[in-house]
């Protein structure tokens, strides 16, 4: 109470009075008095917590507001292929034009939580529904089914089902080659199996012929314009990838960056 009080410049009767209002208001015990010196009960410990978590809120957006967070490194959440693929041949142009900014690239699969002081902003493929974020569509692109020169047999595939007796490559985190096989109801040879890695080695296995890779046909443009890929089919639903981050203001720093995607998907 005396610590709360000089905290506020108030007595700590002042502060005493607060809580005993408090506690009327909510019509709940938050102090257990019945020791010289009160402590928190479960339901007091359950509100303590929860206004610390919400006041920490409040102060990062205020730092992130009043530029406080300016020079905290960016960070961003990328899936492997798209890191490898698109972003780092032209990352060295942002880092031209912003030099001051630090960067965190965090190459996974996985679907990170974006929030204050964590990941800024996603790289995502998908529809764009991603519930209680932004999403803004960067890159169109279709899945495309895809193998090296002399992996499939004679004039290749006519239909998808000419494909179940092939060793598959899927990228890691992702249900793209199951998903595109479910759609045209054919099951896989189990006995050919499936491989399942980082969306850039997944990649190079179909290059090296080690299966019938399923990947956004972005990442593998210039591999089928110049003979290393063969596109078998192309799966047309709406789908790219997206710049997502979270509602509100956002830092200098993210700003710049996704002014700088904008104008390199443009390009």
């Amino acid at each position: 109470m005396s610590a709360a009080g000089t905290a506020l410049n108030v007595s700590h009767a002042a502060i005493s009075q607060q809580i005993k209002a408090l506690e009327a208001h909510l019509g709940v015990t938050l102090l257990d008095r019945s020791t010289r010196l009160p402590g928190l009960t479960a339901d007091g410990a359950r509100l303590a917590e929860a206004l610390e978590q919400g006041f920490d809120t409040v102060a990062r957006a205020v730092a992130e507001l009043t530029g406080a967070d300016a020079n905290r490194p960016l960070q961003l959440s990328v899936t492997p292929s798209f890191a490898s693929g698109w972003l780092m041949p032209r990352l060295a142009d942002f880092r031209h034009h912003h030099p001051q900014i630090d960067l965190m690239i965090d190459p996974t699969s996985e679907v990170k939580t974006l929030a204050p002081g964590g990941i800024d902003i996603a790289l995502r493929y998908g529809n764009g529904q991603w519930p209680g974020l932004q999403a803004e569509r960067l890159i169109s692109s279709p899945i495309v089914i895809v193998a090296a020169p002399g992996v499939v047999d004679g004039e290749g595939p006519h239909a998808p089902e000419d494909l179940r007796n092939y060793h598959w490559l899927q990228e890691l985190g992702t249900s793209e080659a199951t998903d595109w096989l479910d759609l045209h109801g054919v099951t896989p040879d189990r006995a050919k199996g499936m491989t399942t890695l980082p969306g850039n080695l997944m990649i190079d296995a179909a290059r090296n012929g080690q299966g019938i890779g399923v990947v956004a046909r972005v990442f593998v443009a210039a591999d089928i314009d110049a003979g290393r890929l063969i596109q078998l089919f192309q799966d047309d639903r709406r789908k790219g990838y997206y710049v997502v981050t979270r509602p509100g203001v956002q830092r200098p720093p993210l700003r710049a960056m996704v002014n700088w995607l904008r104008k390199q998907a443009a390009e």
